[in-house]
């Protein structure tokens, strides 16, 4: 996926503006006009339109950079049987640093949610590697825990004192993670 940052640093240290950048985007149902559009949105980090390989593969032609150098990769696992609290104490450990430092914290991280993380630090790393980007040089960009609310079928009522009931919720949350090569 297109990364928002890299955009913006690379057009900048190249003194390419928005409208050089738009005559190489253009394409069929994209004309001059809307590919200003969209490239300002995707220098704010808006991605509508969303960009596609074709597009990602124009700028980097454009901007004579690889393809990798204008990516970044993320994976999420959504509704994780996990609370967002909890799950937000193991990236925490591993937000910043580099993939295989992450990997190493994470097989020795005695918390229910590092075997989940892992799994899903994995997933973008693999992504990654198969989009031709330098496995070696990938770091942890951005680390997210957002909450999911009460797990379907898990509500439960524990008996209280005086004939009263308690409920019992089970948290979820999704795992997002982004890496992006050096």
């Amino acid at each position: 996926m297109l990364s928002a940052e890299k955009l913006k640093e690379i057009s900048k240290e190249r003194q390419m503006n928005v409208e050089q950048l738009a005559r190489h985007l253009v394409r069929a149902g994209l004309n001059q006009d809307k590919a200003i559009s969209a490239l300002k949105n995707w220098k704010k980090g808006l991605y509508k339109p969303n960009p596609g390989k074709e597009d990602l593969r124009r700028l980097a032609s454009a901007l004579s950079v690889e393809e990798a150098e204008l990516s970044d990769w993320h994976s999420s696992y959504k509704y994780a049987p996990v609370s967002a609290r909890k799950a937000r104490l193991v990236t925490q450990l591993i937000s910043g640093r580099s993939v295989q430092d992450a990997m190493d914290v994470l097989k020795f991280t005695r918390k229910r949610a590092a075997t989940m993380v892992d799994k899903v630090l994995k997933s973008a790393v693999a992504d990654a590697d198969e989009q031709q980007a330098n496995v070696d040089n990938l770091y942890i960009s951005c680390a997210r825990i957002d909450d999911a609310g009460i797990r379907l079928g898990t509500k439960r009522w524990i008996p209280k004192d005086r004939g009263r009931a308690h409920a019992i919720h089970k948290k979820a949350c999704h795992i997002h993670i982004t890496v992006t090569q050096m």
